[in-house]
């Protein structure tokens, strides 16, 4: 069992965990009691932004319609549409000796698919968490419980891995937005 962080914290993953390449982040998440008529689709999501915290092309940006970053090093698992079951949910691996020199920070974040038009919010998941665990080994190093804290947001950056001083550590974010996915486009750089 890995180190359970709380929003806010911050760990070292590749000078703690010498050896530590392939990592893959585990995003779950369970719907509170819901009668909409319509299942809920969370979807994960990763920006890869330069020192500024910009994505500074489309392709730097990993999600269900680019599941793949060309470098290698960061690829979406594929996207689970119910959320129906137990452990991850969606998953997003990394591999830090392929990722492209000019990013310096990935920032994982979860979206709720057509939220305004289906009536969906944070406010009505519960249990979400993130884990992020050594690809080789599958030892779990680090646990996020994102908690109850939200209500009306339709996104939360979930956390972010970043160089510092040739390492890469990891920040537990838990930051919710209104605006869904549009807004996280726009708030790191991008053209929606």
């Amino acid at each position: 069992m890995g180190i359970n962080l709380s929003k806010g914290q911050r760990i070292d993953l590749t000078k703690t965990n010498p050896g530590l390449t392939r990592a893959i982040i585990g995003l779950g998440w369970d719907t509170n009691r819901y009668h909409g008529g319509h299942d809920f689709d969370l979807d994960a999501s990763a920006f890869l932004t330069d020192a500024n915290g910009r994505v500074t092309q489309d392709l730097d940006f990993i999600f269900y319609n680019n599941l793949a970053h060309a470098s290698g090093g960061v690829e979406h698992t594929g996207d689970n549409r119910t959320g129906e079951g137990d452990g991850d949910d969606e998953q997003i691996r990394i591999d830090f000796s392929k990722v492209p020199s000019h990013v310096h920070r990935i920032a994982i974040a979860v979206t709720i698919h057509d939220a305004d038009s289906r009536n969906q919010n944070f406010g009505q998941v519960s249990n979400a968490f993130a884990r992020l665990f050594d690809e080789e080994t599958n030892r779990e190093i680090l646990r996020f419980d994102l908690g109850e804290d939200f209500s009306v947001e339709t996104a939360v950056v979930i956390c972010e891995l970043y160089r510092h001083n040739g390492e890469w550590k990891f920040n537990a974010i838990g930051s919710g937005f209104s605006g869904g996915l549009a807004a996280l486009c726009r708030n790191y750089g991008l053209q929606v």
